[in-house]
This record gives structure tokens, C-alpha cells and sequence, in this order.
């Protein structure tokens, strides 16, 4: 497999929220990031710096996991922080890979305990396909190709880029 170019991929998001949405994230009113922890909270953090946003929100999605059973919580996750308020606002929620949608079904679940929501539109760097649900991302950085038993995992290096791995799928 060819390596994947993280930091390509957040380019090319970034340049669609900035276009899509320009100014308005800077209206006390507009519209506001959302990341999925932990992956989508780094690229909400980053892009929240490139596009001059003072605040931005995380989502931690451990509680409406449908494998929580599984899974349990995250012991190093951070709950969820949302320093704006949900209701009638136009959310952009980020995370590192699409692929069965399960995750983003969580955290729209994690939104509405905190409020209704105008809208939420899905950002994500890279859409691995393979969706077990009816959903799909408003902004993409990529469409990535990964083999069916490996997981594409992001990875925040100490100078603040990005940059993919693939490791063997763990069931």
C-alpha cells in the first residue's frame, strides 16, 4: 500500500470548511467545531488555529458506543467539553476516518444530550468507506484506500503534523 499523506488530506480540508464556512466560524453565533475525541479533537484544535477560531469543542462518544460492553470507557479520554451552547447552532463535527459510521453515530447522540442542534455537518480526513450506516461527510480531505482487516490510525506527531499508520485490525 502506498503511504497516505496526512497532512495532504488535512490541507484539502481545511480549504473546504474555510470556503464553506469562512468568517461565520468567527461570529459569536456561527458555526462551531466539534471533534470527536481523540483524533477529531486534534484536527478540531488545528483547524480551530488555522482558521483564527478562539474555542472549539470535544466529544467523547464512550457512553453511546453500541460496543461500550466491549470497549468500556477510554481511560485517558477527556469528557466531553463544549464551551458553547448546542441548541439552534450549525456544528461542524471532525474525526480522523469514516469508515462504518458507528463512531459518528455516538457523537451526534453526545451532541443531543447537550442541546438540539441547527444542523451538523461531518467533517473528516479521510473516508475509508465500508458504512454499516446512512451516513456520509459534508467535507472530506480524501478517500482513502485501506484493506478490509487493517485500521487506518492517525497519529499526532510533536512538531503538530499529521501522519497515518496502518495497523492489523483488532476484533
Amino acid at each position: 500500500m502506498s503511504s497516505i499523506d496526512a497532512e495532504a488530506l488535512y490541507r484539502a480540508l481545511l480549504d473546504q470548511i474555510r470556503a464553506a464556512h469562512g468568517e461565520s466560524l468567527k461570529a459569536a453565533d456561527g458555526a462551531v467545531l466539534c471533534g470527536i475525541y481523540s483524533g477529531g479533537a486534534w484536527l478540531a484544535e488545528r483547524l480551530a488555529k488555522d482558521l483564527s477560531v478562539k474555542e472549539f469543542g470535544v466529544v467523547n462518544v464512550s457512553l453511546h458506543r453500541d460496543d461500550y460492553a466491549k470497549k468500556g470507557l477510554h481511560s485517558q479520554a477527556s469528557p466531553t467539553s463544549l464551551p458553547f451552547e448546542v441548541d439552534n447552532r450549525k456544528i461542524v463535527l471532525i474525526d480522523d476516518v469514516l469508515s462504518t459510521g458507528r463512531t459518528v453515530r455516538a457523537a451526534v447522540n453526545e451532541l443531543y444530550d447537550y442541546g438540539r442542534p441547527a444542523s451538523v455537518a461531518l467533517a473528516v480526513l479521510a473516508d475509508r468507506g465500508g458504512r454499516e450506516l446512512p451516513i456520509a461527510a459534508r467535507f472530506t480531505g480524501g478517500v482513502v484506500d485501506v484493506a478490509a482487516g487493517e485500521d487506518l490510525v492517525l497519529a499526532k506527531r510533536d512538531d503538530g503534523t499529521l501522519a497515518f499508520t496502518t495497523e492489523a485490525r483488532k476484533d
